[in-house]
């Protein structure tokens, strides 16, 4: 890491946490409501306490909420007096996060909290607040907490309010998907979950998850030497608002360095990945090859290693052999038939949106090998993200996944499927985003559609009338990676558009 480590050479423990306090930072109100969060563990499927946290904010702030069977939480906010009559707003976020950390940092995600440092982006020169090896979960703790600061804070005036907290976004949207038209009354809707301080998003892709299942048998060894291959030092990112760079893929690359080293390779194991929705970031395999291939196999990791740092400029990207032992593996020739198949399996951008080139269309994401090893046999399981903003597109890739797994003998499972969300350029809500924008700094924000997966689309399918909605929020960058960063600037500005926004919109 940077600052933090060299200040930890001089500074005690306490004069650490003291200097990368964010409480102290501003909007105060913001920054101490996500230092709350901080505190508690909240990694997707393990949102018990985090939701506890927000039920007793609200009864500690004295508003009446309701908490949903699958885990979301509906806080209602009565209007600052004199505009009881304006139509409820709903503001909307997230309240878990993707668990991701360094391979060297020690950290519990179901226990322990989030260490936050105050840093500086040196490249851009702005100031900064990341985790210590670990995702921070600004994504999309930093909505949250703004709309929840706007809520309670004397100086913010509004008009009634829905604060809409969903649960599981990251790993299934399984809050939005279970969401009622009578969950909340409101029917326009600010999500905060978007990562750029000068746009307003109007729509997102959907998705869709494919999973593959290979099961293999093993035989003993035959002589020949074991190798742990290992893919490791790439960024990594959001698969669908990364994707874009071709950033390298741990999984991908070490399937390449399998392939290039011949036909006597034998599988032992392959892992990679750990987020459905990340691009992985590191992978290994242990294979066994006969004495004679080992420089093949050397060769071939030192040769990928430099493709993929030329392909996506991944500078870090290490690709290492080291050894290894093993009892079985798979024959040469199935090891062959499933490396044959992975190197098959699209990944990355499919296709561009014809109406709006500079926006991905379409992509999938390899996001996840895990492997069951047996004596008798090998099970691999590959996860993938298909995103796209056509919903025929979608359909194409999962054949083309299918065809994969029909010839590979896989078993296919698709699942977590949900729609995208249509753009309005004529919304009402958003014309009052702009207008705002303009006021406060004297520029058009740009108004765009992303190719993540925001829960807008889901909410409209669900509640079944129409919803006025946009997106926006602080600058947020390496979400979904130990590397993800809020600039603290950024928090300030989108709050003070929030709470523009919803002056206006108080005034009816």
């Amino acid at each position: 890491m940077i600052g933090d480590r060299l200040m930890a050479r001089t500074l005690n423990e306490g004069d650490i946490m003291a200097a990368n306090d964010i409480t102290h930072l501003e909007p105060k109100a913001v920054w101490e409501i996500f230092a709350g969060m901080t505190r508690v563990p909240r990694p997707s499927k393990k949102e018990t306490l985090i939701q506890k946290h927000f039920c007793d904010f609200a009864e500690k702030h004295g508003l009446k909420y309701k908490h949903e069977p699958v885990g979301n939480i509906i806080i209602e906010v009565p209007a600052t007096p004199g505009h009881e009559n304006a139509p409820i707003t709903v503001l909307q976020g997230h309240l878990d996060m993707v668990p991701e950390k360094n391979r060297d940092t020690q950290h519990d995600f179901e226990k322990d909290p989030i260490r936050t440092l105050i840093d500086k982006d040196t490249e851009l020169g702005l100031d900064i607040v990341r985790a210590d090896g670990t995702t921070l979960g600004a994504d999309n703790g930093m909505g949250v907490a703004m709309a929840l600061a706007a809520a309670i804070s004397k100086d913010v005036v509004h008009g009634p309010l829905e604060i809409l907290l969903t649960c599981d976004e990251e790993a299934g949207m399984t809050g939005a998907k279970a969401l009622k038209p009578d969950s909340f009354k409101g029917r326009r809707l600010i999500n905060l979950d978007a990562e750029e301080d000068d746009c307003v998003y109007i729509g997102c892709a959907g998705g869709c998850d494919s999973n593959l299942t290979w099961s293999w048998p093993t035989k003993a060894m035959n002589g020949e030497t074991v190798h742990r291959v290992t893919v490791r030092g790439l960024r990594g990112g959001h698969s669908g608002g990364d994707i874009h760079e071709g950033r390298g893929n741990a999984i991908k690359l070490l399937v390449r360095t399998l392939r290039r080293a011949g036909q006597g390779v034998r599988l032992v194991e392959f892992e990679g990945g750990s987020m459905r929705n990340a691009i992985p970031r590191e992978a290994h395999a242990i294979v066994a090859i006969p004495e004679a291939n080992e420089k093949m196999l050397a060769d071939a990791a030192a040769a990928v290693q430099t493709e993929g740092r030329a392909e996506s400029y991944e500078s870090g990207l290490s690709i290492a052999l080291e050894s290894a032992t093993a009892e079985t593996a798979m024959s040469a020739d199935d090891t062959r038939r499933w490396v044959d198949a992975m190197s098959a399996i699209p990944d990355g951008v499919m296709g561009m949106h014809p109406k709006v080139p500079e926006l991905v269309q379409t992509s999938n994401n390899n996001s996840t090998v895990v492997c069951e090893r047996k004596m008798e046999r090998v099970k691999l399981k590959l996860g993938t993200l298909t995103r796209s903003s056509s919903d025929s597109r979608v359909e194409v890739a999962k054949d083309q996944i299918a065809s994969v797994a029909v010839m590979s003998g896989a078993e296919l499972e698709h699942g977590n499927q949900y729609p995208g969300w249509e753009p309005n350029p004529s919304s009402a809500i958003l014309e009052t985003v702009r207008s705002q924008y303009r006021k406060l700094f004297g520029d058009e924000p740009t108004v765009a559609a992303i190719h993540a997966g925001l829960e807008c689309g889901i909410i409209g399918n669900r509640i079944g009338e129409p919803m006025d909605m946009v997106s926006f929020g602080p600058t947020i960058r390496g979400a979904h990676s130990p590397d993800e960063r809020v600039y603290i600037a950024s928090v300030g500005k989108s709050y003070k558009l929030l709470c523009a926004v919803l002056g206006v919109l108080a005034a009816g």
